[in-house]
């Protein structure tokens, strides 16, 4: 990629950094306690090595075979690669072998085939549990829409808990599209919620990072309490099909 390319994503990632600063500070955190990932899916090499130019260091997938045609490339290096994507119980092997974290656990069946892939490469992984807070079908997560029901997936917590090559750190959530991102708020803030609940009912756990926020959203995500926020567009500008 030249260097006009390289140059629009330093500054795109300039202005991102500010706005997510200022986020910080308005949530009463110290700068840089929110974590960016950016979105390399539908990317090609070269720009993902602009971003790596442009001081990016963690990227996210939604696709492992795409991400994996990407590191084989050979040409990349010094990054985390983060799945953030819903993962098939039959690309768990990849996901354990290529990925630092992953974002987006959303069933004891996947859990267990990460946890025997991660011990046979004799590595724990990070891992967020993927809460669908809206109730909406199209998207994937564990059912926490509906406080009522929040005790219903104790037991299922404790399953994935207990496999001892998962690493549970937090929750992730993709709440509805709004073209005014001040309507996400309430889906946050429902994560955040259920956070708290899960730090009460499983204490063995920290649940500490919340990855919620992309490009359409993630200022009002920071301001309500996001630790990592995802973001393709408002780096790269609209994704290459």
């Amino acid at each position: 990629m030249d260097e006009p390319h390289i140059m629009l994503i330093k500054e795109r990632h300039r202005r991102v950094l500010e706005q997510i600063n200022a986020a910080t500070l308005r949530s009463k955190r110290e700068v840089g306690a929110v974590h960016l990932v950016a979105v390399t899916k539908s990317q090609p090499l070269a720009v993902v090595l602009a971003a790596i130019s442009a001081g990016l260091t963690t990227l996210g997938e939604n696709y492992a075979e795409e991400a994996i045609n990407k590191i084989s490339s050979g040409e990349i290096t010094g990054v985390e690669w983060h799945m953030i994507g819903h993962v098939q119980s039959r690309k768990a092997e990849a996901v354990a072998q290529y990925f630092t974290m992953m974002h987006s656990l959303d069933s004891v069946r996947l859990a267990a085939r990460l946890d025997r892939f991660c011990g046979e490469l004799n590595r724990k992984l990070p891992v967020l549990l993927e809460i669908n807070v809206s109730g909406e079908e199209t998207k994937f997560g564990f059912p926490a829409w509906d406080e009522k029901n929040w005790s219903d997936l104790n037991p299922v917590v404790d399953q994935i808990m207990s496999f001892p090559h998962l690493l549970i750190v937090g929750l992730m959530t993709m709440p509805p599209y709004f073209d005014d991102p001040e309507k996400t708020r309430t889906y946050f803030k429902r994560l955040v919620h259920f956070q708290d609940y899960l730090r009460k009912h499983h204490p063995q756990r920290e649940w500490n990072e919340l990855s919620m926020g992309t490009s359409a959203d993630y200022i009002p995500a920071i301001e309500e309490g996001a630790t990592t926020v995802r973001l393709g567009q408002a780096l790269f500008g609209p994704r290459i099909n």
